[in-house]
């Protein structure tokens, strides 16, 4: 019970902190996380030494090469949560924009303001560097955020929420506007999915497991974010030389993020053509292919792909490859497999490619591009809250508009109906 009262109290604190925030110059905003970004930069030897303990425990629970290197902080990756965080703070403040302004024939003037959701609460597993990310994001927008972390990662979060708040200390900012859930009880997070009447939204960032658990749960509004079993289509007119690179870069620059393709979809009259080149970059990267039948005809040490191989992310070296004589075919799979993350084309052929982008349903489309786009750093977004895969108020990297509302705002000189 204590869990909950506490969980309870610190969305109260939130919610109060969120008005302090939203009367704050964009200054004011800034220069708090100029000031974040200081302290972490100062404190990476002690957010290294409480993820160290993460990975120990992760270590003796024997979890899986993807995992530990979502879970991983180095020097590098806690001076990168430092610049995202200054990142955010050249970018645009979206807040108090003016979409639209009109005036009825009555003469009431009416503006359509975008303005913060409110309080934020963040679901997430493994990855320490959305602790910074989500905050540096939420502040940015005017919005408090209640931060629940997996289990997994409690001691790096610990670390980096107890950074936050002491630099927080020493800006217009309250401290209590970034709330960590400083608990493994499930019932907190329980508790979260509930709490309509002082968390906005909520956003689920992790596997499909814990996604699901939110969406079907919560009571609270979600935004959704999504896993990414993300396909390459390569036409029978792709160029061979993009085609591998952009295999190869899509696959293995970063197996375990949501942006790596796990399908590779192949032409048949292309693979009759340059199989042995893509053999070769296949064995030089050290990619094992599951693939159909047609797959092993044309491919060297192929392992049957199953439905599992078709439908889930491998987040590791493994890719399925499956073998099509159409774009409808291609397309057919994805439409059966995809997740709605990102998918790309490779071919010469614009009209082919249109088609493509015009029928694929994902919130990121690429034509000879690699999957690996789909970051909202990449995108030149700041740091992202994560990559909405619905269709309603957010799609895609979602940066700062994503976490903001609108407002009408009508300025009258006595009208009445």
């Amino acid at each position: 019970m204590k869990t909950l009262i506490s969980v309870e109290q610190q969305a109260i604190a939130a919610k109060k902190a969120a008005k302090t925030l939203s009367l704050l110059s964009e200054t004011d905003k800034n220069d708090a996380l100029n000031t974040l970004a200081d302290y972490i930069e100062k404190n990476v030897e002690r957010i290294i030494e409480a993820n160290e303990e993460d990975l120990q425990k992760g270590k003796e629970k024997g979890y899986d090469e993807a995992y530990m290197d979502r879970l991983a902080l180095s020097e590098s990756r806690v001076f990168a949560l430092a610049k995202g965080l200054r990142d955010v703070a050249e970018l645009e403040d979206p807040t108090g924009d003016i979409l639209s302004e009109w005036t009825l024939e009555n003469g009431l003037q009416v503006q359509q303001v975008r303005v913060p959701l409110g309080v934020i609460g963040m679901i997430y597993e493994a990855r320490p560097n959305v602790t910074a990310d989500a905050a540096g994001l939420a502040l940015k927008s005017g919005n408090a955020i209640v931060l629940k972390g997996g289990s997994s990662s409690i001691s790096s979060n610990r670390a980096i929420v107890e950074v936050l708040h002491e630099a927080l200390r020493k800006t217009k900012i309250p401290a209590e506007a970034v709330q960590f859930i400083d608990s493994t009880d499930r019932a907190a997070a329980q508790q979260l999915f509930t709490m309509k009447e002082h968390i906005d939204v909520l956003i689920p960032r992790g596997g499909a497991k814990l996604i699901s658990a939110v969406v079907s749960n919560a009571t609270v509004p979600v935004l959704e974010t999504g896993t990414g079993n993300c396909h390459i289509y390569v036409d029978e007119e792709a160029d061979v030389e993009k085609a591998l690179n952009i295999i190869v870069n899509a696959k293995t620059d970063r197996p375990a993020v949501c942006n790596a393709a796990e399908t590779v979809i192949l032409h048949e009259n292309w693979l009759k053509k340059h199989s042995s080149a893509l053999a070769e970059s296949f064995a030089a990267h050290s990619i094992t292919v599951h693939g159909d039948e047609k797959a092993a005809v044309y491919l060297p040490d192929v392992i049957p792909a199953n439905e599992q191989d078709w439908s889930d992310e491998f987040l590791s070296l493994d890719i399925a490859v499956k073998v099509v004589c159409t774009l409808k075919e291609a397309l057919e799979h994805i439409e059966r497999y995809g997740t709605k993350h990102s998918e790309a084309i490779i071919t010469e052929n614009k009209r082919t490619a249109m088609q493509f982008m015009a029928l694929a349903d994902a919130a990121a489309l690429y034509h000879n591009a690699s999957t690996r786009f789909t970051d909202g750093s990449a995108l030149g977004f700041g740091a992202e809250i994560g990559i909405s895969t619905q269709k309603l108020h957010a799609r895609g990297p979602m940066g700062l508009p994503a976490l903001t509302t609108v407002k009408y705002l009508m300025h009258g000189t006595g009208q009445i109906r």
